[in-house]
């Protein structure tokens, strides 16, 4: 289980940073005309959100991920006072794009409010996204997953159904890691009751029953946009659509433009989950500018660790 629970913190980074070329690009043909089959990290096209990021590099979604895991890693668990300054540090002399939400929070501590009070509503996914290092510190505590998974989702996108989504991921990718299916684990999942009433169990049909189909088209069906309820069950599709496949179904994430991000976080957990650290290819990993930090804060995090 640790060894699939840390390849999911790797195909989680890897996925943002395979976005990052033509993150939030909408128009597909732009897409199919400058850059053709995303198959590798790419720098940021030219007009891009992230202009002064490098391949390999991360969106603001990975680098709040990887902000996480070190965070874990220096505290061998999640403390929230220790993420928010750790989030805090990143953002005050951040040269990446600074979307809404974390302007919002920005405000909101600069108010003097408190880490239980400074989330913004935002209803983006990205903030739901994160959430692959503490599925690998808690892995063996569904309970402290789930606790954990909420509170740092809550910290910046206060909004119920972003921080259900990173409940329902984080129990999803646990299931996946004790053996089941990714398309069992979406099913088994959402009839528990903790999501009885809520509108996840919708997306979460919608994506399944979406399998098997052209991905560029279901994703703009759904939407392509950060809003959790286009995002949700994008993700869906992805993991169902290509459970055996990382490198395809993280292609087809890229190629269907918009939020990839996001979703590729998502999806990238889950799927390396399932599939383990051969799932994803060697060029990728290779190209991460963070790779050194990233296996540094495993190996750091690594005693905490049970098993």
């Amino acid at each position: 289980m640790k060894r699939n629970a840390e390849a999911a913190v790797w195909g989680a980074l890897v996925a943002d940073s395979l976005a990052l070329g033509v993150h939030w690009i909408y128009n597909t043909n732009v897409i199919d005309r400058k850059v053709g089959r995303v198959n590798e990290l790419l720098k940021p096209i030219v007009k891009s959100w992230h202009p002064n990021r490098e391949k390999g590099e991360f969106t603001h979604y990975g680098d709040q991920t990887l902000v996480l895991l070190e965070s874990l890693a220096g505290e061998g668990g999640f403390v929230p006072d220790a993420f928010g300054r750790a989030w805090e540090n990143l953002f005050g002399s951040y040269d990446g794009y600074v979307d809404k939400a974390t302007q919002a929070v920005q405000a909101n501590r600069a108010a003097g409010q408190g880490w239980d009070q400074a989330g913004s509503p935002s209803t983006d996914l990205g903030g739901a996204a994160r959430i692959a290092p503490l599925v690998l510190r808690y892995a063996d505590n569904p309970g402290e997953l789930a606790a954990a998974a909420r509170t740092q989702t809550a910290m910046t996108h206060n909004q119920a159904e972003v921080v259900a989504s990173a409940l329902f991921f984080a129990r999803v990718t646990l299931a996946v890691l004790d053996g089941a299916a990714p398309a069992a684990a979406l099913k088994e999942v959402i009839t528990r009751a903790e999501f009885a009433g809520s509108p996840l169990a919708e997306w979460v049909t919608e994506g399944l029953e979406s399998a098997g189909r052209d991905s560029r088209e279901i994703i703009a069906a759904f939407g392509q946009q950060c809003e959790v309820e286009a995002a949700f069950p994008a993700s869906i599709h992805l993991i169902a659509s290509y459970p055996d496949d990382y490198q395809a179904a993280l292609i087809a994430n890229v190629m269907a433009g918009g939020d990839s991000a996001s979703r590729g976080l998502m999806v990238g957990m889950v799927l390396c989950a399932h599939l383990g650290m051969d799932a994803i290819p060697q060029a990728w990993t290779d190209d991460l500018k963070a790779r050194e930090r990233i296996a540094a804060a495993l190996q750091q995090l690594s005693p905490s660790i049970p098993g």
